[in-house]
């Protein structure tokens, strides 16, 4: 593996990354009710799904997904199931400021475990994640070389650029809370929930390429 090759995978991750999905949503939504450092949490847990996308797909889950259409269905339903829920839960809320200044009084859903955990289940519950990396990461992997060392690389690199991006959209979202009045922070949730349950209708709709 060449360092072209490494800068080629890096700036088509940094884009597929940027693209906003459900992780970004996310991202956006922890930074503007929680800030940037207690955002951190969802920002690792979107790296700790990285790992473990890459790695399943190195070990063949993502070829398995692509053959069961059994597998393929389970998987999704539950990624749809799941943004549903949190999609409905924006869409419920009283607005990112009164949540955060009840978050400061220790709820449960402000723990750093529950931002992980939120963030972690977005990826690994989507299966156009594993299909993603399952058609990406063979381009970049010299067949004759180690496989083991190459996809660590490819992790490394994809969880680094990932890190960054999150922790861009968390500050934008930090930052753009505190230019909206109450009034502007509640349609701030009520966009990201909309958001979350079109992909959610999105992800349901989709289908296997050989299907």
């Amino acid at each position: 593996m060449t360092e072209m090759t490494v800068l080629a995978f890096a700036l088509v991750a940094f884009i597929g990354i940027a693209t906003p999905g459900p992780t970004v949503l996310l991202a956006l939504t922890n930074g503007s009710k929680f800030g940037v450092r207690r955002a951190i949490s969802g920002k690792a847990g979107a790296v700790m799904s990285d790992f473990v996308l890459i790695g399943a797909v190195a070990l063949g889950l993502g070829a398995l997904l692509a053959a069961s259409e059994f597998w393929f269905t389970v998987v999704k339903w539950v990624g749809v199931c799941y943004l549903a829920f949190l999609g409905v839960m924006l869409l419920r809320s009283k607005g990112t400021l009164d949540v955060s200044l009840r978050s400061e009084n220790g709820g449960a859903s402000a723990s750093p475990a529950a931002i992980f955990l939120k963030s972690f289940l977005v990826a690994v519950t989507n299966p156009k994640g594993y299909l993603f990396f399952s058609a990406f990461l063979p381009q970049f992997i010299d067949p004759a070389g180690p496989q083991v060392q190459q996809y660590a690389v490819l992790a490394l690199v994809f969880a680094g650029i990932d890190f960054m991006v999150m922790f861009g959209y968390a500050l934008l979202g930090s930052q753009a809370v505190r230019l909206l009045r109450k009034s502007g922070a509640l349609w701030l949730d009520r966009i990201c929930g909309g958001a979350l349950l079109a992909l959610a209708g999105s992800l349901a709709l989709y289908r296997r390429a050989s299907a």
